[in-house]
């Protein structure tokens, strides 16, 4: 069903010599480790040995910078920093970030690789750094003492809130509807200050990846229209249990693993600074593009026009958890850049539906397809027409597309996806489908291009009758909710054990993104954010 297509063509201005996309399919928000036995033996011994130690310490040191902390932030946050710095504050800044670093360091990064030179506050007053891969990337945070952009309830976590106050970061208010306005407000504020407030530090993907490429930069960071100073992070570890994505290992056991590694390693680079054009001070998407570009060429990986949104593809709660290769991400990517709108799609299914039904499996070539869409034919179209084109004849069938639709407009709710799919295969006689027809609509919704559904539909088909209802797979699939991992991956717990997505997620961990929604700087959300 699906082929992968060609990829897109086109690349935006100052692309140069970066790669344009990773693979069609390729999920940049899932993670799977796995462990060598000699590996698993390393865990079982640190744990029992040298990581409860670890652990003790990193929470004495927390605890040691708090009283420094406190007495440091104390006073108005909006007050402008007094320049130059009071000794006793020279000292305590100081002093904070030896704690971190010693905290660091017995976490096991006894190695941290400084590449390039850090910014002056008045060259560049925003650092972007990328990748964002894990709690982790807080290590070049507590080394330059640089703000961020948080959540306005992270303030009142204790110890590490009044830690969090010391650098005074720009906070996002989730209950003030304005704040985001407000949020790049005061970032232009600062960065328009000559140098007077600290660095901000900004991850503009707004969500952690896998490092297997860059996603989309978010426009916040770039809306002021300022040099900024692009940071990328290495890990070059043998091992990597740095990484926590959406899919794969949770913060917790990110934490407990990565502790009883002997020792990681951590590279910090700052590239020169980039001093933004006319042109991108007056588009921050062109600018956050070109930055972009600039990073992934120094980091050597391909960027992706992925977004933070498509990790809502990779969460979907409903029973048809997406694999690591489905191909929907490409294809809800490339929704997006035809600039169709979700909720118009949303609402439009059933009629798209009906009219893939009347078609009953007969093959459309591509400019009855883009009449179908009723949008001009374009390279953009022709990849997402390649993506259905299975046999390379330039015929797909529209079913199909419906079914990819259905799926990429609401993730969570498969049963609705299946029953859609039910009325354009089945019959007319009573709605139900063959073992071939449930192949083609599983293989669909799964982004994927072959799947075994013989033992599925046997299971189903009780009576041996060759053919299923919708009736028929709804029942099962209430009898069995984990019919995909039971039937269709029974040799996979990749699903049990790798969909664990952090507690309360937030668009990024450090950093919340703060773009205007209804800014014309980037495109209207595709689907509704997971908050």
């Amino acid at each position: 069903v699906w082929t992968g297509g060609r990829g897109p063509r086109g690349s935006p201005a100052g692309a140069g010599d970066a790669p344009r996309l990773a693979p069609p399919g390729r999920n940049p928000f899932v993670h799977e480790l796995r462990l060598s036995a000699l590996q698993k033996a390393q865990v079982a011994f640190m744990t029992l040995t040298l990581f409860p130690i670890r652990l003790l310490f990193a929470a004495f040191m927390m605890l040691l910078a708090w009283p420094f902390a406190l007495v440091a932030s104390l006073g108005p946050p909006e007050k402008e920093p007094e320049q130059p710095l009071a000794l006793w504050r020279k000292v305590v800044d100081f002093l904070l970030k030896a704690i971190m670093r010693t905290m660091w360091f017995a976490g096991g990064f006894h190695r941290v690789a400084v590449k390039g030179r850090q910014a002056l506050p008045a060259e560049a007053a925003i650092l972007t750094l990328a990748p964002h891969s894990s709690y982790f990337d807080a290590i070049p945070v507590t080394m330059t003492m640089s703000s961020i952009v948080m959540k306005a309830e992270s303030r009142d976590i204790p110890i590490w809130g009044t830690l969090i106050r010391y650098i005074r970061p720009v906070f996002v208010s989730r209950s003030d509807q304005d704040s985001r306005r407000k949020t790049v407000e005061e970032i232009k504020r600062r960065a328009q200050s000559d140098g007077k407030w600290p660095q901000i530090m900004i991850f503009p993907e707004g969500t952690c990846t896998n490092r297997t490429c860059l996603i989309t930069f978010k426009p916040g960071a770039f809306i002021p229209g300022v040099p900024v100073q692009p940071v990328v992070l290495r890990y070059p570890n043998k091992l990597d249990t740095i990484t926590w994505t959406w899919q794969g290992p949770g913060a917790l056991k990110i934490l407990w693993l990565t502790l009883c590694q002997f020792q990681n390693q951590v590279e910090i680079e700052f590239l020169p600074v980039y001093s933004p054009s006319e042109e991108e001070k007056r588009n921050p998407a062109l600018y956050a593009s070109n930055v972009r570009h600039v990073m992934a060429r120094a980091l050597g990986v391909s960027v992706t026009d992925y977004t933070f949104e498509d990790c809502q593809l990779a969460l979907a709660e409903g029973q048809l958890h997406l694999p690591a290769d489905t191909c929907l991400l490409e294809f809800a990517r490339l929704v997006r850049a035809l600039g169709l709108k979700p909720e118009q799609l949303e609402k439009d299914l059933d009629k798209y539906s009906e009219s893939a039904r009347m078609k009953g499996g007969e093959k459309i070539h591509l400019p009855e397809f883009a009449s179908y869409l009723e949008i001009p034919v374009s390279d953009t179209l022709e990849d997402m027409f390649s993506l259905f084109d299975e046999s390379g004849s330039g015929e797909i069938d529209l079913r199909e597309y419906v079914v990819a639709l259905s799926v990429v407009c609401r993730p969570s709710q498969t049963l609705a996806t299946i029953q859609l799919a039910f009325k354009m295969y089945g019959s007319l006689e009573d709605g139900s489908i063959d073992e071939a027809n449930l192949s083609c609509i599983l293989k669909t919704a799964l982004g994927v291009a072959e799947l075994t559904v013989t033992d599925l539909f046997e299971a189903i088909d009780q009576e041996g009758k060759g053919r299923i209802t919708f009736t028929d797979f709804c029942g099962f699939a209430e009898m069995h909710p984990d019919f995909a991992e039971d039937y269709l991956y029974p040799d996979q717990t990749h699903f049990d054990s790798c969909t664990q997505p952090p507690p309360a997620p937030t668009p990024n961990g450090f950093c919340t993104d703060f773009s205007p929604e209804n800014s014309d700087f980037g495109r209207k959300n595709f689907c509704k954010k997971v908050d």
